[in-house]
């Protein structure tokens, strides 16, 4: 069994292959490192780094081991920091977003178990435009907020995906396409797509809003829109389409609009993302909170 210091000598040196720097980073002499070293390559019956008096590198063994254990050691301290945060108790302000109805049940549902089990948090939700993208959070307005996915901007923790939705088309009602059973994605070619943009990065409208079928036909591009509010107006004057969640039925019936299935769409999912440097307890206990909340 390692020893938590062995632990943090063999993988202090096996990034920094340099003695001297390995010490200065552990706060220990360079002797105590070699000596550290010596001992764990004795226990494993074989060396664990090729040195010169120049160099210092892992042997196969070593970069093994190393592969091996930087996952554990990494698992090791963030429940350690879990642990103290524990300690240390719940507490603050919590900043949360989303953008659409049933994304702000789902936060005020979690908001309020959260506050019943920790009374001195304050929570706060608040609903954010479709063409804000997550820049709420990189311009640190909110603390964590509930978005369609995918995510890849750099600095931001994506949490398990907590809703999931069948894609949907809405359409004027008097659109020879509206009294369809099911639609498939190549009958978008050359309808006038509904879109947003704003701060959406390039990537997730490709996601969302595709520019071609399938089969490489153009989809067209209407209006662009900022909210639900004006999505629905565009589709009930008839100046284009446009996807959504299949849920969104029940939460905006309008008779002048038609919620036709996309049957060949994967599904729309939707989770939380936080800005990895502001990670807390209190972010945590929220986001384990949204997931107790169902669909």
């Amino acid at each position: 069994m390692l020893e938590r210091y062995e632990l943090e000598t063999f993988l202090t040196l096996a990034e920094e292959l340099h003695f001297g720097r390995t010490g200065e980073r552990l706060g220990v002499s360079t002797g105590r490192v070699s000596q550290t070293v010596k001992k764990l390559e004795r226990r494993i019956g074989t060396p664990l780094f090729a040195r010169t008096s120049r160099t210092v590198d892992l042997t196969p063994v070593g970069r093994r081991l190393y592969e091996d254990l930087l996952p554990v050691h990494r698992q090791l301290r963030t429940a350690l920091e879990r642990a103290m945060d524990a300690g240390r108790g719940i507490h603050g302000r919590l900043r949360t977003g989303f953008a659409t109805p049933w994304g702000g049940e789902l936060l005020t549902a979690a908001a309020d178990a959260l506050l019943a089990d920790h009374p001195g948090c304050e929570i706060t939700v608040r609903e954010v435009s479709l063409d804000s993208g997550v820049r709420p959070l990189e311009d640190g307005e909110l603390d964590i907020q509930l978005t369609a996915f995918p995510v890849r901007e750099p600095g931001l923790t994506t949490g398990p995906v907590v809703l999931r939705d069948d894609r949907v088309l809405l359409l004027p009602a008097a659109h020879p396409l509206a009294g369809r059973p099911s639609l498939g994605i190549e009958d978008l070619a050359g309808l006038p797509l509904i879109t947003t943009e704003g701060a959406n990065p390039r990537h997730w409208l490709d996601h969302h809003y595709p520019r071609r079928t399938p089969s490489g036909a153009r989809i067209g591009r209407g209006p662009v829109a900022a909210t639900w509010q004006e999505v629905l107006s565009h589709v009930t004057a008839g100046r284009g389409v446009a996807p959504g969640a299949a849920r969104g039925a029940r939460y905006h019936p309008r008779p002048g609009i038609a919620y036709v299935p996309l049957r060949d769409a994967p599904p729309l999912e939707y989770g939380l993302v936080w800005r990895t440097a502001a990670d807390s307890a209190l972010i945590r206990a929220f986001a384990a909170a949204v997931g107790t909340q169902g669909p």
